[in-house]
């Protein structure tokens, strides 16, 4: 297992089912597991020649879902998922919906376009608002996927970690969007990632947060 400390940042490569059980009790998650759809995005970059996602480990079935939903928290839990996940997940207490500044693709006879991603709500022992109650509707346009398959902007993640208190935990930590939302806002981050290739990307972005935070300090 590797490990990297940047700023209030602990960042770990490896699987998180194992290194779970050796960290403490997490404050809060925000996390955006694989979906179980076996998805596949074929855009990368800014380009339209730059193709090519990798698919995404364990994107096959809806395991790892269910297991971010059930990662005991102090404080809370905010899990990003599909709208059909919701029927093979533990009842959240909330539902939020983040709407996007893109359709999806889906059936185009048959179904309307989808507009929203869904984000589930569990609350902890201890949760209370960090502030003024939250709408269960944001909106934010689409990352563009540049870092990472699932890309969420960095502004959508820096709202739903402002709704959090304490340490928050991304088991699925992708290209680190988290802990550089995490970053900006002052907030000790702890995220695990599987693929060398997206903890290194992660790495590069949360260290370049805390450059630019120094920057204007």
């Amino acid at each position: 297992m590797r490990s990297e400390t940047i700023g209030d940042a602990t960042l770990y490569l490896g699987d998180c089912r194992e290194i779970l059980p050796t960290l403490p009790k997490a404050d809060a998650v925000v996390t955006d597991p694989p979906y179980g759809m076996s998805f596949q995005s074929n855009y990368y970059g800014p380009n339209s020649s730059d193709v090519g996602h990798d698919k995404i480990k364990g994107d096959d079935n809806a395991q790892l879902m269910q297991f971010a939903c059930r990662i005991d928290a102090i404080h809370s839990r905010y899990i990003f998922c599909r709208w059909d996940n919701i029927a093979e997940i533990p009842p959240p207490k909330s539902v939020i919906h983040w709407v996007k500044n893109n359709w999806s693709m889906g059936d185009l006879e048959h179904e309307h376009g989808r507009q929203t991603e869904q984000l589930v709500f569990y609350p902890g022992p201890e949760h209370r608002w960090p502030a003024s109650r939250p709408a269960d509707v944001i909106s934010a346009a689409r990352s563009g996927n540049t870092f990472h398959p699932t890309e969420k902007p960095v502004k959508l993640i820096e709202a739903i970690v402002n709704w959090t208190i304490g340490a928050v935990f991304d088991p699925f930590m992708g290209s680190g969007t988290t802990g550089v939302a995490c970053a900006n806002l002052g907030r000790k981050f702890i995220g695990i990632e599987i693929e060398p290739k997206y903890f290194d990307i992660a790495c590069e972005r949360i260290a370049g947060a805390y450059a630019q935070r120094r920057l204007f300090v």
